[in-house]
C-alpha cells in the first residue's frame, strides 16, 4: 500500500509538483532540480552547475527528506555543466544518464569545463567540477523504470539526440488525481529560446518533442530545465517553432 507522504517543500524554497514531487530552480542560469520521494528512497534529477551548488542541493535534500530516507538515485538528463557538475556532492547514489554521456565525461571533460567558463562560471570552480566528474553507472538507451518504493515507479526515457548527443528526460506517474509529471532536460525551455550549441542534433529535436508529447500526453505537467512548468500545448509550440527554425517537418 502507497504510504502517505507530507514534505514541506516551501520551508526549503521548492515549488511543490505533488506531494512526492519537487523542484528548484537555481539562481545564474536558472536551472531547474528536481526532487522525486519514493519510500525510503528518493530520485534527484540534475545536479548544479558547480560542486558548490551540488553540496547546497544535497543540504536541501537532506532538510526535505528528513523522514523519508535520502538521495539514492541521480537522473542526469544531458551532460551540459550547469545540469551535471554538481553530482560529485552526492556520494553512494547510482547515477543514470542516456547511453554515450559516458564518453563525454572521459573524453570531453576539458570542453565541458570550457563551456562552463565561456557561461560565466569561474575558472576554478569549473576545474574542480570538471576533475570530480561522475561518469554515470547506468547508461539508458531507450526506457528503464526505476522502483523507489511505495508504490512509484519512474520511468527513464532516452529521447535524444536533441538539444545534445544525449538527451534523458524523466516521467513521474500521476496520482490520487494529479496528472503526470514529465522532467524535460533542456529539450524544452520556458525562460528563453532553447540553445542549440555544437553537440545539438537540430533536425532530430523536434521528433524529439513527439516523443515527449507521446510519452507524457495531454494533461502532463512538464518541467523545462529552464524557467516556469508549461503544458503540453507550450510544447508543441515550441516543437513547431524549432521545426522552422530548423527547416525540418
Amino acid at each position: 500500500m502507497e504510504r502517505d507522504v507530507r514534505i514541506d517543500w516551501a520551508a526549503a524554497g521548492w515549488e511543490e509538483l505533488a506531494p512526492r514531487v519537487g523542484r528548484v530552480r537555481l539562481p545564474g542560469w536558472d536551472c531547474t532540480t528536481g526532487l522525486v520521494v519514493g519510500d525510503g528512497a528518493a530520485l534527484l534529477i540534475d545536479t548544479g552547475s558547480s560542486l558548490r551548488e551540488g553540496s547546497q542541493l544535497r543540504a536541501d535534500a537532506q532538510r526535505l527528506l528528513t523522514e523519508h530516507g535520502r538521495v539514492t538515485h541521480i537522473a542526469l538528463t544531458h551532460p551540459h555543466f550547469d545540469h551535471v557538475f554538481g553530482t560529485a556532492a552526492f556520494a553512494g547514489v547510482e547515477v543514470y544518464g542516456a547511453v554515450g554521456i559516458d564518453t563525454v565525461f572521459a573524453h570531453g571533460a576539458d570542453a565541458v569545463r570550457a563551456s562552463a567558463v565561456r557561461n560565466g562560471l569561474g575558472p576554478d570552480a569549473a576545474a574542480d567540477a570538471a576533475d570530480l566528474l561522475v561518469t554515470p553507472h547506468h547508461r539508458v538507451c531507450g526506457e528503464w523504470t526505476l522502483d523507489l518504493g511505495g508504490g512509484l515507479q519512474v520511468l527513464l526515457a532516452n529521447v535524444g539526440p536533441a538539444h545534445s548527443g544525449h538527451d534523458l528526460v524523466v516521467l513521474v506517474p500521476g496520482a490520487a488525481g494529479t496528472p503526470e509529471i514529465v522532467f524535460c532536460g533542456d529539450l524544452v525551455e520556458e525562460s528563453g529560446e532553447p540553445q542549440a550549441g555544437s553537440d545539438a542534433a537540430p533536425r532530430h529535436w523536434p521528433a524529439a518533442l513527439d516523443r515527449l508529447l507521446e510519452l507524457g500526453g495531454e494533461d502532463a505537467r512538464y518541467v523545462p530545465g529552464h524557467g516556469s512548468v508549461v503544458n503540453a500545448g507550450f510544447v508543441r509550440e515550441q516543437r513547431a517553432a524549432l521545426a522552422t527554425r530548423f527547416g525540418v517537418s
